[in-house]
């Protein structure tokens, strides 16, 4: 199983400027499917609602980052807080040997039967990052220490290709060596670098981008990281058994990021968030210390989708929203974060989801409101000090590219027993049980 974190059905199905070379025969030879992701589709947690089956809310998980009601700080979502079990984790409860690789949240660590290397949520090298513990010395021994991620939001793009392409590489030299070495029935490998390098370099390669641009190195980078790609993958199939099933997966896709708007900003205009210390400079940070909590009903933060939080008394430190006002104050939100408008007026597909509404169950530290600007193509923004809410990029750094809902799904078999071709729209949470029907009968 081969995991592509954002890649759309553009580049997997299109080939939109880009030579998969063996993924792409083997796409060309699947049934595929266009796969809807989760809410919110990110990374964390699209990869574990596919693996387990169950969408966010019922995983408790809604981002790289949660912060405990009544705490303003937050917490990084870890392997421990994945309560479900995973494919690989049932798989091997009847017996067949897993090789899990860069899936995340996996970090830390969990006993599989079998083999396992975290993902790019693991602190560094020098934390233990392999089931048994022993696999770490056996792959640095030999590639040296793993790297799981780069600094991508950067203005020095050629450092970022660089360290990008470096990583890569040692990735797929090191799935080609487990997969040789090591016994396995079922074995996902999950490449971030591909999201790194969409966001990266989106600019140069999508000639619909706001912001495009020609560029002699940067427009080549998304066209030869996938080369690299495909070269080191066709390195791994001749390792594997001829007959195995092959999947090409993503979490969800990718387009071209319009801009950004500053949500806080907005917040304090509308009069739901009161500062009582102004920022000191554009993009500050909302520190805890400058709101004025006693005229604050709301605060939010950024990121590909917006998390709203009510200042609800009882379950906020200095709350000021009296439960029996919790829902007036919710709906009249929604209702005016459904009613904002673009720079020049023109109307946003805005989508503004309490939990409870797209999850059979709500766990964990929810927000009560989940926002997605013009249906996603805007990011938003938590920072402050902005001229105007409107912003022309990401105010973290250099990001070209925003997450979209449709990722792909293609299943290969060899022996021919799948129909090929487009079969549809397939929700990410279907995933899990189609792989599961295909492992058995394979079996």
């Amino acid at each position: 199983m081969l995991g592509l974190d954002s890649a759309p059905p553009r580049i997997i199905y299109e080939r939109d400027g880009v030579d998969l070379g063996v993924i792409g025969e083997i796409v060309d030879e699947s049934l595929r499917f266009d796969m809807r992701s989760s809410y919110p589709p990110i990374t964390v947690p699209a990869w574990m609602v596919m693996f387990t089956g169950r969408t966010p809310g019922e995983l408790g998980i809604y981002g790289f980052r949660h912060r405990r009601p009544g705490e303003f700080g937050t917490y990084i979502v870890n392997s421990r807080h994945v309560r479900y079990p995973t494919l690989w984790e049932d798989l091997g409860k009847r017996g067949l040997r897993v090789g899990v690789f860069g899936v995340p949240p996996t970090y830390p660590p969990k006993p599989v039967h079998g083999w396992l290397v975290t993902d790019f949520t693991t602190p560094g090298p020098e934390k233990p990052y392999t089931f048994p513990p022993w696999l770490k010395r056996e792959i640095e021994s030999r590639f040296g220490p793993m790297v799981f991620d780069i600094v991508y939001r950067s203005h020095d793009k050629d450092a970022v290709a660089r360290e990008l392409f470096h990583m890569t590489q040692q990735h797929l030299r090191v799935v080609e060596h487990l997969a040789a070495s090591k016994k396995w029935d079922f074995m996902v490998y999950m490449e971030i670098g591909v999201d790194r390098v969409h966001h990266a370099f989106w600019r140069y390669y999508d000639k619909n981008h706001p912001r495009y641009e020609w560029h002699e190195r940067y427009s080549r980078v998304i066209p030869e990281f996938y080369q690299l790609l495909a070269m080191g993958f066709e390195r791994i199939r001749e390792k594997i058994p001829p007959d195995a099933i092959i999947v090409v997966v993503s979490d969800h896709g990718a387009k071209a990021m319009k801009g950004a708007f500053a949500l806080n900003q907005w917040l304090i205009e509308k009069g739901y968030l009161a500062l009582k210390k102004e920022p000191s400079k554009p993009g500050a940070d909302l520190e805890p210390e400058m709101v004025d909590w006693g005229k604050t009903q709301a605060w939010a933060w950024g990121g590909y989708y917006s998390r709203v939080f009510i200042n609800l008394k009882g379950r906020e430190p200095q709350g000021t929203v009296e439960p029996r006002d919790y829902e007036d104050v919710v709906e009249q939100l929604r209702g005016e974060l459904l009613s904002i408008k673009g720079p020049n007026g023109e109307t946003w597909k805005n989508i503004v989801h309490r939990p409870h509404e797209v999850y059979p169950e709500v766990n964990g530290d929810a927000p009560d409101l989940m926002v997605y600007l013009d249906n996603l193509d805007w990011r938003p923004a938590g920072t402050l000090g902005w001229p105007s809410p409107y912003l022309e990029e990401n105010d973290r750094g250099p990001d070209d590219m925003v997450h979209d809902w449709t990722g792909v799904l293609a299943i290969y078999d060899p022996e021919g027993t799948l129909e090929k071709g487009h079969q549809g729209i397939i929700m990410i949470t279907e995933i899990r049980p189609l792989l599961e029907e295909l492992i058995m009968g394979k079996g």
